[in-house]
C-alpha cells in the first residue's frame, strides 16, 4: 500500500481489472466439504511442539484417524475449533508462519494443481481468487494491481467466530500461506516487498519481518501482501496450459458438487437427481421438503442458490458424466437429462464448458 493513499477495496483495481469471472459462494461455517489436510498439518506442526493430536482435535467431533482418511469431510468451523485449541494452549504466533510455510500447493489437490500449471503468474491470481473456496479459506481471498505492485489482499470472513487472539494466529498464517504459494510456482527466492496487517502492533514486528522476508506494516486499512507487477508476466516453473483447462474443468465440477451438497440446495439437489428427466417443479418440490414454494425460494436466496441453477448443476453433472464414461447418443443423453431435443443439449454443454459436443466426447 503506498503511504498516505486509501486502499482500494478487496478485489478492485486500479490499473488492471482481473478477469477471475463470477465468484464461487463463500462456505458456510458448518459446511462439510473440505478435505482434512489443512488440520493434518495442524496436528504435524504442533506435535513437534508438544502439543498431541487429542488436545488439538478436542471439541471437534474428529479423531486422528478421521484427520489422517482422506475421505473425510470437514468445516470451516472445525478447523477454527483447532486453531483456537492451539492458540489457547500457548502455542506462540511463530508457530502459525511455520504450519503456513507447510501448507504447499501440493496439499491442495486438484486447486492446487491447477494453480501449479497456469499459463502466467496473472492467470495464477485469477484462478486462486475464483476458486478459493475448494481450499478451506478462512479469508476471502482478493488481488489488484496498482502500479508497480501486485496485491493480494485478504478480508476476514469468518471473525465473529474468532478471538482477537486467533484473528492474530490466522492472518499470520494465510500471509505465510500465500508467500509459500508464490514460491511454489515462481520460485524459492521469490519474497513479498511489503505486508500490510489491518492489526494493532503488538511488539512483534521484528520477527514478522524475519518470518516473512519483507517490511511489515501495521494499524493498515487492511490485510495485503504486496509483489512487484512485473511478476504477473512470468510464467510459473510448471505451466502447461492444456493441462490447466483439464484441471479447471474438474475445479469447476467441484465447485458444483460442494455448493450442492448441504442445507436446503443439498436437499433440492439430491430430488433433482433421482428424476433429472421428468423436471420436477419448484412447487413440487417444496411440497416433498414439507414447505412453500416461497419459503424454498427465500431459503435458496439466503444460501445463495435458486431454483434454476441447481437444475441446471444437476443436468451439467450427469451429462458430462454420460459424455465421459459411455457411448450413447446424443439424444439418448438428452432424455435423461431432461432437454426437449439433442441441439438444446450440445448448446447447453457448449455454455458449459466453451467445448462442443464432441470434443467434450473426445476429452
Amino acid at each position: 500500500m503506498t503511504p498516505g493513499r486509501d486502499p482500494a477495496p478487496p478485489g478492485s483495481v486500479t490499473g488492471h481489472a482481473p478477469t477471475v469471472g463470477p465468484l464461487l459462494p463463500r462456505p458456510l461455517p458448518n459446511q462439510k466439504t473440505f478435505a482434512p489436510y489443512k488440520i493434518a498439518t495442524l496436528i504435524d506442526t504442533l506435535a513437534s511442539h508438544g502439543l498431541s493430536a487429542t488436545a488439538v482435535l478436542e471439541g471437534t467431533g474428529l479423531s486422528d484417524a478421521d484427520v489422517r482418511d482422506p475421505h473425510t469431510l470437514t468445516s470451516i468451523r472445525q478447523y477454527l475449533a483447532a486453531c483456537e485449541n492451539a492458540v489457547r494452549s500457548g502455542i506462540d504466533l511463530d508457530v502459525a508462519y511455520e504450519i503456513g510455510a507447510r501448507l504447499h500447493l501440493s496439499a491442495y489437490g486438484m486447486y492446487g494443481y491447477a494453480l501449479m500449471c497456469s499459463p502466467t503468474m496473472r492467470d495464477f491470481f485469477d484462478f486462486a481468487v475464483r476458486y478459493q473456496p475448494l481450499a478451506t479459506p478462512i479469508q476471502q481471498l482478493g488481488w489488484r494491481q496498482d502500479g508497480d505492485r501486485a496485491i493480494w489482499t485478504f478480508t476476514e470472513i469468518y471473525s465473529d467466530l474468532m478471538s482477537e487472539d486467533l484473528r492474530n494466529f490466522l492472518l499470520r498464517q494465510q500471509m505465510m500461506m500465500t508467500s509459500t504459494h508464490m514460491r511454489d510456482v515462481v520460485g524459492p527466492e521469490t519474497r513479498p516487498l511489503q505486508a500490510c496487517f489491518g492489526l494493532a502492533d503488538n511488539g512483534r514486528t521484528a520477527a514478522d519481518e524475519a518470518a516473512l522476508g519483507c517490511p511489515c506494516r501495521f494499524g493498515e486499512a487492511g490485510h495485503e501482501l504486496h509483489y512487484p507487477a512485473s511478476i504477473l508476466e512470468q510464467a510459473p516453473e510448471l505451466a502447461n496450459r492444456l493441462t490447466r483447462a483439464m484441471l479447471e474443468d474438474t475445479c469447476d465440477r467441484l465447485a458444483g458438487e460442494a455448493n450442492m451438497t448441504t442445507g436446503v440446495a443439498g436437499d433440492v439437489y439430491q430430488l433433482l437427481m433421482l428424476a433429472p428427466n421428468r423436471s420436477p417443479s419448484m412447487p413440487s418440490v417444496a411440497q416433498r421438503l414439507g414447505m412453500t414454494e416461497r419459503t424454498l425460494r427465500r431459503r435458496l436466496d439466503d444460501a445463495g442458490h435458486s431454483f434454476a441453477s441447481i437444475a441446471d448443476e444437476v443436468r451439467k453433472r450427469l451429462t458430462l458424466e454420460y459424455l465421459q464414461t459411455t457411448r450413447i447418443s446424443a439424444d439418448d443423453i438428452a432424455w435423461k437429462v431432461g432437454f426437449s431435443d439433442s441441439s438444446n443439449l450440445r448448446r447447453a454443454v457448449k455454455r458449459w464448458t466453451g467445448r462442443t459436443f464432441a470434443e467434450v466426447r473426445r476429452g
